[in-house]
């Protein structure tokens, strides 16, 4: 199978004032194509910064970075902004869409980076849309659409460039549990596909949509195995806990 992302020792320490804080302490794993990963710990485990190195959002303070193939652990901001538009689609809590596009618009936005000229940069978001369900919505503002309809929106936006990675940070945080199991469901669809899913949250149910789980603890792994317990959200069985 296919390496995208290997990480050597990666270290990541800020300077507070005259404290040093150990966000990462040394951080090596692996991750090949079409794997579905969920990252877990508690507050202060890693597991953002650790995010953040992989999404190419910062650099660590030692240790190495593969992305497809590519050292990406010392580059520069306008190289790693190159990467992060090319390889990374992310999906963010907050959705992060811009209230006065619509939604067919918000998700042609990384197409503008890109380059590409605008009839492509439409047709590729709309058959984004298409992909989550919601071509019926391209018109509407984030504001004339429900809260699982505006992740949605973030999701088709995430897949538009094609990445090599879908990096989704607490999707379902700002859901109820009913939406919480739409949003997953098409995860586990984008990853039956054959798209490569990183997923971090700190709910136990979501991270059991995934085939592996990561868990840090105080900036290193403390457990890296497969989900034997796999569910998905087509289970007619499953209900969030936010439900009992």
């Amino acid at each position: 199978m296919k390496e995208i992302i290997r990480t050597i020792d990666l270290v990541k320490t800020y300077i507070m004032g005259a404290e040093k804080v150990h966000a990462l302490s040394g951080i090596s794993m692996t991750i090949n194509k079409n794997e579905y990963i969920a990252l877990m710990g508690p507050s202060g485990s890693g597991k953002s910064t650790l995010m953040n190195l992989i999404g190419c959002l910062d650099t660590p303070t030692s240790g190495e970075y593969f992305l497809n193939g590519t050292n990406v652990s010392s580059m520069a901001d306008a190289e790693l902004a190159a990467v992060r538009n090319k390889e990374i689609g992310f999906v963010f809590q907050t959705f992060n869409l811009l209230p006065r596009l619509s939604a067919l618009e918000n998700v042609a936005l990384p197409l503008v980076y890109a380059g590409m000229r605008k009839s492509r940069r439409l047709e590729r978001a709309e058959f984004a849309l298409e992909q989550v369900g919601l071509k019926d919505r391209m018109t509407h503002t984030p504001n004339e659409l429900s809260g699982g309809q505006r992740q949605r929106v973030a999701i088709a936006r995430a897949l538009v460039n094609e990445p090599a990675i879908i990096l989704a940070d607490e999707p379902t945080g700002n859901l109820d549990s009913k939406t919480s199991v739409e949003i997953m469901g098409i995860f586990d669809k984008l990853h039956s596909e054959g798209n490569t899913i990183i997923v971090v949250t700190h709910e136990p149910d979501i991270s059991l949509h995934a085939h592996r789980i990561v868990r840090l603890m105080d900036g290193q792994i403390e457990t890296d195995k497969a989900n034997e317990n796999i569910i998905t959200a087509q289970d007619p069985t499953h209900r969030y806990k936010l439900d009992e």
